[in-house]
């Protein structure tokens, strides 16, 4: 199996309001690092299994409307707490959204498998991955 990663990073403020999540609960921002693996059991013509630089740019579009927003204002999290697990579903979500609508043109039909991880720090980090 193949695989392409691309790298973006979104600013974003939330709470966490369950004890479960101590001093989190309250209002904090954070930084994350978000990468997606594309995979694919095969390579096009011209030896790819995905253009780089688009995996890039739809990455970044995705993460457009959650960067430098309040995750606890946004209709979509309406009732929902917003670990990094939950974001990480979220962005997977919308990536295999594009790639069913086709944004990766004729090679989004090689795509097999996505994963994205949301990186919290150097120390802590979450994914969500599944076959597609």
């Amino acid at each position: 199996m193949f695989a392409v990663e691309v790298r973006d990073r979104i600013m974003i403020a939330h709470s966490l309001p369950r004890p479960v999540f101590g001093p989190a609960q309250g209002m904090h921002g954070a930084t994350l690092e978000v990468d997606a693996a594309f995979f694919t059991q095969d390579l096009d013509e011209d030896g790819l299994g995905v253009d780089i630089g688009l995996a890039a740019a739809v990455l970044g579009e995705v993460l457009a409307p959650l960067n430098y927003q309040n995750l606890d204002a946004l209709e979509v999290f309406r009732g929902r707490v917003t670990t990094t697990e939950v974001l990480a579903r979220h962005v997977f979500d919308a990536l295999a959204g594009r790639i069913a609508a086709g944004a990766f043109g004729p090679g989004g039909a090689r795509i097999r498998r996505l994963r994205v991880t949301l990186h919290e720090s150097q120390a802590a980090r979450a994914w969500y991955e599944a076959e597609l």
